[in-house]
This record gives structure tokens, sequence and C-alpha cells, in this order.
């Protein structure tokens, strides 16, 4: 059964299963998943090397983030090794890491992130519906929605609605927050004055010596 593994037809969707697994948190794919899909004929005793050989130059790929001349350097390499890669599958891990380089980084510097970052935000103005002071009802207020999570990961939409909220931690480990932030005119000439400074702040550091 070896010649079913040095074809070059199923490694792309090989390479595509380990991506998943390895770098995008699909827990849900097996090696007894991909065995039966891309190479039925092979049994598992002589899958189970052949798929640890390919995770391995995949995450040695993966982790030196290497450039195109780097990679055609180590696949080269591999060819030439006993017990590497044909050349075919060198063209074929060649092909998939220059469609996913992109992808796989990202994916590496988002699990590698212990912080959430903002990944939207939002805003719009409206008329203040509820309020202590009768006075202050249907005065205009700038309401700002920011989103805080990881890149692609999936949106839990928490409403908040006073501008000083203290973090729930119940939430901690959902994926994706919004909160919900309400100005009214002085706060928002507040923030005006605040962002004028920083981009005058920039500018100055932008002058040339």
């Amino acid at each position: 059964m070896a010649g079913e593994l040095e074809g070059s037809k199923p490694l792309s969707g090989l390479l595509s299963g380990l991506a998943q697994e390895a770098f995008h948190g699909h827990q849900g794919i097996t090696e007894e998943l991909l065995r039966s899909q891309l190479y039925p004929d092979v049994s598992l005793e002589e899958f189970r090397p052949f798929l640890a050989k390919m995770r391995g130059i995949l995450k040695s790929i993966a982790s030196a983030d290497m450039d195109f001349s780097q990679l055609e350097a180590f696949l080269t390499a591999q060819t030439k090794k006993q017990g590497g890669i044909t050349c075919d599958q060198a063209a074929v891990i060649s092909k998939f890491w220059k469609s996913h380089k992109t992808k796989i980084r990202e994916s590496l510097m988002n699990q590698s992130r212990w912080d959430s970052g903002l990944r939207g935000l939002s805003w719009r103005v409206d008329g203040k519906s509820q309020s202590r002071h009768s006075a202050q009802i249907h005065t205009p207020v700038a309401i700002m929605e920011l989103e805080i999570g990881k890149s692609g990961q999936k949106q839990v939409r928490v409403a908040w609605t006073k501008i000083r909220v203290p973090f729930d931690h119940t939430l901690a480990g959902q994926e994706s927050e919004f909160l919900c932030l309400e100005f009214d005119e002085v706060k928002v000439n507040q923030v005006l004055k605040k962002l004028s400074e920083v981009e005058e702040s920039i500018s100055t550091l932008m002058q040339p010596a």
C-alpha cells in the first residue's frame, strides 16, 4: 500500500485536515477520520507514521513561518533524506503553504495572544429614553459599541448600557463580547478633546528632527 501513500492527490486534503486540527482548533479531526476519507485502502498501522511525518513537516514550516525561499530549500532537503517525501509530495506541500500561509500565521498569532483585543467599533446618535431627571429625557446621546475578542472567534453579544462597568468574569470563557457605552454631550466633548491631544502628540512625533 506504499503506493497509495506516495500519491499526491489526497495529500492536499490531508494537509487541510492537519491544519484545521493543529492551527484552527477543530478537535473532531482524528487520524481515523483522515484515513477513512483520504486513504481508505491504507491500514491504520501504515497510515500513522505517514501522518506523523506530514504533521511534523507542516508544523516545522509553520513554526518557522518560512518564506518561499526557505520553504523550497526545506522541501528539497526532505526529498533527499532517507524516508523523506517525494518530489510530487513536496510540490503539493509547497502549493498548500503558499495558499494557507497567511491564515495559519494569523491563527498562530491569535493563539499566542493572552488578552483579547478590539475587533470592531460602531456608533450612533440616539435620544435618551430613561433618566433620573425628566429634563434629560429625549436629549441626544452617543451610543458606542465595542466588540472585544480574538480574530476568527465566534461572536457572543453582551449588552452593557453604562460607561463604567466592571468586567464580568462569568463571561471570560466566551469568545467575543460587546461593550455598549453611552455618552452625553459633556462626555463626547471630553473624548474629542482627548483624541485631539493624541493626534497632536502623534503629529509631533512624526515630524522630522
